[in-house]
């Protein structure tokens, strides 16, 4: 339910903004408090509605408190910030989860009391490369091989693959990918919240943004992920399929979104939460960021001491990952 937040100034200009929706669940947003939830309700609270401060189902970084660009635009997001917290004392919600956001708006909502959470995800850098063998070239002997492996066997049954974008998402192509989505979103998360009417309505709306990589056998889809476009960035969504081949997925989500960053000149791919088989494909970890204010003052401080110690965790895990990744090692002595 959309409860957006609004800084005007006396005379009704608008400075700033924030994204704020209650909800009474938590499905949808990749920074996972549902175990929150349940402690909080054991002990007699009540947790929903909460109020969400985010992009709709979409672990994308970007900026939360929006304000007007001007000397003003640092005072703006600090009255966003404290405006958020009175208002979910005031209408009763039990927290306020202002999530993906940056750096420097994790930091300020850290000084107004928020409790800061860290997690990772993993992205593909693209160097400058000329095409996927370029690539290749910086991985380990290993790593190499490996890929070359999966990509050849990913299309041994007669797969071959194809990018749609603009016209060629046709609503025959939707129903194709809906099928997909369904399939996998009905076993990995019970019930799939993106309708058939949300895919029509971006193929009429942002076709140009929209990069579909669907694979295809005997002339008949059977698998795809759908992927976004922002300035220098390929974002990886949702992918489904209705037949399983080996390494099918690894090509349709990772490689092939690799080979479309590369050939347009994008800088990132984004392949989406969690996963650190990404890894080995050549994305590297990167820490996200999210701030939550919890109104009930034992809930807080329990919540507080449990990401103190997760923080730790992600910080000693993304160095671990990190070292591991499957560059060749040669190259860092290079740098």
């Amino acid at each position: 339910m959309p409860r957006y937040l609004l800084a005007e100034s006396a005379s009704g200009t608008l400075l700033g903004a924030a994204p704020c929706y209650a909800k009474t669940h938590s499905r949808g947003e990749y920074v996972f408090d549902q175990g929150w939830a349940d402690a909080f309700e054991r002990a007699g609270g009540a947790y929903y509605p909460k109020l969400q401060v985010s992009a709709p189902f979409t672990p994308v970084t970007g900026p939360r408190l929006l304000a007007r660009p001007g000397p003003g635009a640092a005072g703006i997001r600090d009255v966003l910030a404290e405006a958020l917290a009175k208002l979910t004392d005031a209408n009763d919600l039990s927290s306020a989860h202002v999530t993906f956001c940056t750096k420097p708006e994790w930091d300020l909502l850290g000084e107004r009391g928020y409790l800061q959470r860290t997690d990772q995800q993993f992205h593909f850098e693209n160097k400058g490369y000329g095409g996927f063998e370029d690539f290749l070239g910086e991985l380990s002997s290993r790593k190499r091989k490996t890929i070359r492996r999966e990509r050849k066997e990913a299309l041994e049954p007669g797969i071959d693959i194809v990018c749609l974008t603009g016209p060629d998402l046709t609503e025959a192509v939707w129903d194709a990918f809906f099928a997909f989505y369904m399939d996998t979103g009905s076993r990995k998360w019970g019930s799939p919240y993106l309708t058939r009417a949300f895919f029509s309505r971006i193929g009429q709306t942002m076709a140009d943004r929209v990069v579909l990589i669907m694979a295809r056998r005997g002339g008949r889809y059977i698998a795809g992920a759908i992927n976004f476009v922002g300035g220098d960035t390929l974002y990886g969504r949702n992918w489904g399929a209705i037949e399983h081949h080996p390494f099918l997925h690894f090509e349709v989500c990772y490689y092939q979104a690799i080979d479309y960053a590369i050939a347009k000149g994008l800088r990132w791919v984004e392949a989406g939460a969690q996963g650190e088989h990404k890894l080995a494909r050549g994305y590297l970890p990167h820490t996200t960021y999210s701030a939550h204010y919890i109104s009930d003052p034992g809930l807080r401080r329990a919540i507080a001491d449990y990401l103190k110690r997760e923080r730790a965790y992600v910080e000693a895990a993304s160095e671990e990952l990190a070292a591991a990744a499957p560059f060749r090692k040669d190259l860092d002595e290079q740098e």
